[in-house]
């Protein structure tokens, strides 16, 4: 076809261009006062009492885990269907993951299913994941798995824009862990953050993002500041820059438009898709109280491999959200036949996930192209 519907488009606020600008002409482009408006202006539109950007969510869950001094090796509960990031985290800072399966209406580990894979080992920590942006019940799984909350690493990638109990999330967690990938739901290109209510977690996440190191180059090189630090912990170099902080706070006062267009677009779609026999659509019917960020649309087809390509041949793309980690030849290897063998729902429900384009400026006539090309991809099945 002559044109494509895009599986995403980033927004970018009117004032991004402007804003980069006078982080050049400042002269220092690198973490500093930009960075510190962007995180206490997140922190504020979270509701939470400390957020310190970090380079990607997936550094933000390491620095996590690293942080809670866990002794080396410990079993680490998360589920399989997420990014091979949030697996490599758990690595990374020195420990096991323990893959948990997942409930089929909400595609997230359910009490039941942590409950099970914490019978089987002592969890020492757990990361949890809002798949799609659906908001998980902390409190419920950290009760399954017999945790206290101080050891719980939330993964919302997919947020913001999700609340459960009128509290968006992030707003009152020991950890919850965000990202500004390009394709995310408050795009920078890159970049991500730790939203906590602990003071000395974000104590020592500030200082582990910049090797351990106990004053960043702004408080060094800033006029009084000294040359003179102290390493007092081991980590990592992953900071936010200035050029990105900058975005951040220009994309942050447009994200409450862009989540209105999310919703209006997901009961577009729930309208027109509601009748496409062979069609599973994303979970409805949630509490009152829980409100889905609809990071992604995902919906279940049979025969998921060939519906896509239809689609792509009609000029709609397409993505999968996500190969199950235990799927994956590395993971496989190091966790063991066994261990990859305990999720008999996640394997069932994966090979069925299409996330169909969802971003807000989708217009109409794009999103009347995704449900035409889908309805006729299912056509020819019933």
């Amino acid at each position: 076809m002559s044109s494509t519907v895009p599986f995403n488009v980033p927004p970018l606020a009117d004032e991004v261009s402007d804003a980069v600008v006078k982080v050049l002409d400042s002269g220092w482009i690198t973490t500093g006062p930009q960075t510190a408006a962007f995180e206490q202006e997140f922190a504020d539109h979270l509701g939470a009492a400390h957020v310190v950007a970090v380079a990607s969510c997936t550094t933000a869950l390491e620095l996590c885990l690293r942080a809670m001094g866990l002794p080396p090796g410990s079993p680490v509960l998360t589920p399989s269907l997420t990014f091979c990031g949030a697996i490599n985290a758990i690595l990374h800072a020195g420990h096991r993951p323990v893959l948990v399966d997942i409930d089929e209406d909400t595609l997230v580990p359910s009490p039941e299913t942590v409950a099970a894979a914490a019978a089987r080992v002592k969890p020492a920590a757990m990361v949890t994941q809002n798949q799609a942006g659906y908001p998980v019940d902390v409190p419920a799984l950290a009760a399954a798995a017999g945790l206290d909350r101080s050891r719980i690493v939330e993964d919302t990638a997919h947020g913001p824009g999700a609340a459960r109990g009128g509290a968006p999330v992030g707003s009152s967690s020991f950890a919850a862990c965000f990202s500004f990938y390009a394709t995310k739901n408050l795009p920078i290109g890159e970049g991500g953050a730790v939203a906590t209510s602990d003071e000395e977690l974000a104590d020592r996440v500030r200082a582990m993002r910049l090797h351990g190191l106990s004053k960043d180059a702004w408080k060094r090189y800033m006029p009084g500041g000294s040359w003179r630090y102290d390493l007092k912990t081991i980590g990592l170099k992953a900071n936010m820059t200035d050029v990105q902080a900058a975005i951040g706070r220009a994309q942050l006062r447009a994200l409450p438009d862009w989540q209105r267009a999310r919703e209006e677009l997901v009961a577009r779609y729930d309208a027109a898709l509601a009748d496409v026999p062979g069609l599973i659509l994303p979970q409805r019917g949630l509490p009152a109280d829980v409100r889905h960020a609809w990071h992604l649309y995902q919906v279940r087809v049979p025969d998921r491999d060939v519906v896509g390509d239809e689609l792509q041949a009609a000029g709609v793309a397409t993505s999968v959200h996500f190969i199950p980690a235990h799927q994956l030849t590395a993971y496989r290897e190091l966790l063991g036949e066994e261990e990859c063998g305990r999720l008999p729902v996640t394997d069932r429900v994966a090979e069925q996930l299409l996330s169909l384009p969802l971003y807000p400026g989708l217009s109409p006539d794009g999103q009347d192209r995704v449900v035409a090309a889908l309805t006729e991809a299912l056509r020819t099945r019933g």
